[in-house]
């Protein structure tokens, strides 16, 4: 039996509607706002072609750890974090979608650093088609 922290589970960020409030999760996504206000990056990544899924992350427990920069539209980051419910002040739909993105409470964020977005979604396009 193991005492330690409950692993995360790595899924796409268009996965994380399927995933439950409470489960712990690992994701990519880039940025595509950040509200100053309520420490909430939204996050998007177009994959699977589609797709049109974004998440709001919370990052207020690691605002002292994020690193300059990382909230600038555009930058890639990995986000390792919990499901949770969203704040009744953030039930709004975001702009160029018809539901409500999923909420995230951070526990980690990093930059991806130089990411070849091509090569890492095929790579999980091949992962996905073993049995």
């Amino acid at each position: 039996m193991s005492w330690g922290p409950v692993a995360s589970q790595l899924c796409l960020l268009s996965q994380l509607k399927e995933r439950s409030v409470g489960d712990k999760v690992r994701f990519l996504g880039c940025v595509i706002s950040y509200d100053t206000s309520t420490a909430c990056l939204a996050l998007a990544h177009m994959f699977p072609p589609g797709t049109n899924e974004t998440v709001l992350v919370d990052i207020e427990l690691v605002l002292e750890t994020i690193q300059p920069g990382l909230a600038q539209v555009g930058h890639w980051v990995n986000v390792v974090g919990y499901i949770v419910e969203g704040k009744k002040s953030d039930t709004q739909k975001l702009p160029g979608t018809n539901q409500s993105p999923r909420h995230v409470q951070a526990l980690l964020v990093w930059s991806t650093g130089p990411l070849d977005i091509g090569r890492y979604e095929k790579s999980l396009e091949d992962a996905a088609a073993r049995p």
